[in-house]
């Protein structure tokens, strides 16, 4: 998929996902806390790669974080902005991420992935190691399954990935792997959540 199709897809129906999946209270609990666990390991500044909605970027800046966070969709930012004024949001790609290489000391990227035709997710991945500095944390939240292989996604394409075919790509562009965590829950997709520190 392009940035083009992916924005104009979550374009068409960002204010229906923003009233479905654009707070924490809609968030799984097991979800937050995760990334709150992964949070308290951040120094320095840290991006939302992704941010959709925005949700987890407020909740991550309420918690003493700084960090920015981005997405294709300017429907997103500028719900974002509205609901969220205190955080920082811009329109921006994964594919460049516009910050100085190592100025990181965090990157969130739950669920913004998962819609990257898989021969360019190695692309991605080495722009967010290129980002983080040394030791810089990453955790990443995806669907867990055969790697590359898509799904029934209701906004767009988006794709499967194994734990360890993403453990893999993440060694190649910079990472170690930390921690994994996959889970499966009634009515819903497998889910998988892997954190890494940029070497």
């Amino acid at each position: 998929m392009t940035d083009m199709q992916v924005s104009q897809s979550y374009s068409a129906r960002a204010a229906e996902y923003t009233s479905i999946l654009g707070s924490i209270d809609d968030m799984h609990p097991l979800d937050k806390t995760r990334i709150e666990r992964w949070s308290e390991q951040i120094t320095g500044s840290a991006l939302d790669a992704g941010c959709g909605p925005g949700h987890w970027t407020d909740h991550l800046h309420k918690r003493g974080i700084e960090i920015s966070g981005i997405d294709l969709v300017p429907e997103f930012i500028e719900s974002a902005r509205n609901r969220f004024p205190e955080v920082p949001f811009r329109v921006a790609s994964l594919r460049a991420l516009d910050v100085a290489d190592s100025s990181l000391g965090g990157v969130l990227a739950w669920y913004s992935l998962i819609h990257l035709a898989p021969a360019e997710l190695p692309q991605i991945l080495a722009e967010l190691a290129r980002a983080l500095k040394s030791n810089g944390h990453l955790l990443i939240g995806f669907f867990d399954g055969a790697s590359a292989e898509p799904l029934n996604h209701v906004v767009t394409t988006a794709y499967h990935w194994s734990v360890d075919e993403m453990s893999r790509l993440l060694h190649d562009a910079g990472f170690d792997v930390l921690e994994i965590e996959t889970r499966q829950d009634p009515g819903s997709r497998p889910h998988a959540a892997v954190s890494a520190i940029a070497r």
